[in-house]
């Protein structure tokens, strides 16, 4: 959809088109692009405070899709001088108990991420203490506020928003009136922070955290949301009614509240998802693919049942007026389908082709199906995976591995050479002993969860056909913290990216086209490859996109379809397996809490479903992809080389 500019707070979209919205929402490209129209925003009025001789006075956020705002504007401090010596700052939120050097506590977030960069008075940053003791909390909640009126109030309040619909951390239930206090947290809350605390068990129960008229009297508020997973939550915030289950929605009474979102995020949203209901809409061939699978499922008729009484009763006249009546529109949209499925034989052969997997396991989890069809078409796969997920491997997965290698030496001469001794083993665990839950590991510890799983990678590689020459370990830099927390893509992340693809020179690319990675690692993966692709010297291969754990291709985004029998799909499920450090409980699930290869059967089971009750032949499973080829999205016959 072609997004138009409208004026206030530079929103998207006619007045018609945003009807359903009861918030002000600006869609831009990504979060680059939000990063640079937000972190302008503050810069003005840090400018304008400074010439009318007062102070900028910031409510700030924590979390992840803050982040590139507060890298921007420490590049704007640093190359055009943006002066944050008249700023105040409050943030929201602090876990409690919460040590302010711990490295889950917003105050060091707030120092990594921004304070530690720019120049604004160590006096004048405020961020609620998670370390007093139970009995001054609630003093200290009042002297937050005191401190909010004296600084004159909040200007400008930066946030978020949780999957409960929570700002800050108001926690659905939370009344239109409250104030800065401690509360408990919601279990979806605990249950998305878990994985940065390597366990529900570690997250700490309460929090404080502003209020919402707190939030509320602030001058200007901006929510921020990027990603997939959020799209429903930003639907109901921006388009549902006003209610405490759902703290976002107080702010469609507030008079300067605007929403920026990336495409991701607004998928859902009435004027991106089903934009025939709220007006004219310019018809395009995917279009009107989209609005008669929908029909379809609205109504559920097969595609070639659907009648223009159906087409009508449901605001979408204006199409069959374009085909005179629903039976043309209807075996388009039917053939189009059909065209889209690739069984094996109409699959590429004889190809080079690199697939770029995130993490070691998204390759089988999400084209388990079409990487054993590949192999067994005769193509040359080479499998890179970009980052090593040591982050996402257990502890005690580290202690079995241990006890392992001190049983095999009983048996197999380990050569006893440096490190390979008991000592070394025992010193080993003695880190691990002393580790802090969600504590950074010592690096020898790092490198042997990136063995676990590149070990894990090559017995799934192996289970469709592949081997250890097939496999690639990049290790991205931007990757290498040892915490959630990730550095920015740099050339050299570029770099290892562009060198495999010169020395395979492939025909085809496959890489995670998804947005829903809950830290954002598929996404800077991505940018990676496709910034080594722009570069790329000669024809460009096609670019095939997968996704990742959290959701599928739609029918009418995807270009190809490839059917698994429900041998293939149980094969798929066994490559998953391999990966037994991510089994029964991985480290980072996502919003789903089910295990990767109970999601993909759902998935691929699903689509294969939906397919069906469109009227099309009945499949056992379905693996969708999406695929480009010099930037171009390629449909039916174009597709394949």
């Amino acid at each position: 959809m072609k997004v138009k500019e409208g004026a206030a707070f530079g929103v998207n979209g006619s007045p018609n088109e945003r009807r359903h919205e009861r918030i002000p929402v600006r869609i831009l490209p990504g979060h680059d692009a939000i990063a640079a129209d937000v972190a302008g925003r503050i810069a003005a009025l840090l400018r304008r405070r400074a010439a009318a001789g007062r102070p900028a006075v910031l409510g700030l956020a924590t979390g992840s899709t803050p982040v590139g705002v507060y890298r921007e504007l420490i590049r704007k401090h640093r190359d055009e001088g943006l002066d944050f010596s008249g700023a105040v700052t409050f943030n929201l939120d602090e876990y409690f108990p919460m040590q302010p050097d711990n490295l889950h506590s917003y105050h060091r977030y707030m120092r990594e991420h921004l304070f530690d960069h720019v120049n604004i008075p160590r006096s004048r940053q405020h961020i609620p203490r998670g370390d007093i003791p139970s009995s001054a909390v609630a003093k200290h909640c009042e002297e937050y506020e005191r401190r909010i009126r004296e600084a004159g109030g909040i200007d400008l309040q930066l946030l978020g928003v949780g999957r409960s619909g929570h700002i800050g951390f108001n926690e659905p239930g939370s009344a239109r009136d409250s104030r800065t206090r401690r509360l408990y947290l919601d279990t979806i809350t605990r249950a998305d922070a878990a994985s940065d605390f390597f366990g529900e068990e570690n997250v700490p129960p309460q929090a404080i955290t502003m209020g919402v008229a707190t939030i509320l009297e602030a001058r200007e508020v901006v929510l921020l949301a990027t990603g997939e997973h959020k799209a429903e939550i930003v639907r109901r915030a921006v388009e549902g009614e006003v209610h405490a289950d759902v703290a976002a929605t107080f702010l469609q009474r507030h008079p300067a509240a605007a929403v920026y979102l990336d495409p991701a995020a607004a998928s859902e949203l009435t004027r991106i998802r089903t934009p025939w209901l709220v007006g004219d809409v310019e018809w395009t061939p995917e279009r009107e693919n989209a609005a008669v699978i929908w029909l379809s499922r609205r109504t559920r008729k097969p595609i070639l049942h659907l009648a223009t009484d159906d087409y009508r009763a449901n605001h979408l006249a204006p199409l069959t007026a374009r085909h005179g009546s629903a039976e043309p529109l209807n075996g388009q949209v039917f053939n189009a389908l059909i065209a889209k499925i690739r069984g094996k034989s109409r699959l590429p052969r004889g190809e080079r082709i690199v697939v770029f997997s995130p993490h070691p396991d998204d390759d089988v989890i999400s084209m388990g199906g079409l990487l054993r069809k590949l192999v067994e078409n005769g193509n040359q796969v080479t499998v890179a995976y970009q980052t090593s997920g040591n982050i996402a491997v257990f502890d005690h997965e580290v202690r079995r591995h241990l006890d392992f290698v001190r049983r095999a030496a009983k048996v197999i001469d380990l050569g006893g050479g440096p490190g390979t001794g008991a000592a070394a083993l025992a010193g080993v665990e003695a880190r691990l002993e002393g580790k802090l839950p969600g504590a950074v590991d010592h690096e020898i510890v790092q490198h042997l969860k990136r063995i676990i799983r590149e070990s894990e990678s090559i017995a799934a590689l192996e289970s469709v056909g592949l081997s250890e020459a097939n496999a690639r370990f990049l290790n991205q830099p931007f990757y290498q913290t040892g915490t959630v927390t990730k550095k920015s893509v740099t050339n050299a992340d570029i770099k290892l990216v562009a060198d495999l693809l010169d020395e395979v020179r492939p025909t085809i690319v496959c890489a995670a086209g998804d947005l829903s990675d809950p830290h954002g690692t598929h996404r800077l993966c991505l940018d990676t490859v496709e910034s080594a692709l722009a570069r790329y010297e000669g024809d460009p291969p096609w670019f095939w996109l997968y996704r990742g754990a959290w959701q599928e291709w739609s029918l009418d985004e995807a270009t190809v379809l490839v059917p698994l029998s429900e041998f293939e799909l149980r094969r798929k499920v066994q490559a998953i397996f391999r990966h037994e450090s991510q089994k029964d409980t991985a480290p980072f699930p996502g919003p789903d809490p089910r295990e990767f290869w109970q999601r993909v059967v759902e998935r691929n089971r699903g689509t294969a479903d939906l397919l069906g009750s469109l009227g099309l032949s009945s499949y056992f499973a379905m693996e969708a992809y999406v695929t480009l080829r010099g930037g171009k999205r390629m449909e039916g016959a174009e597709v394949c080389p």
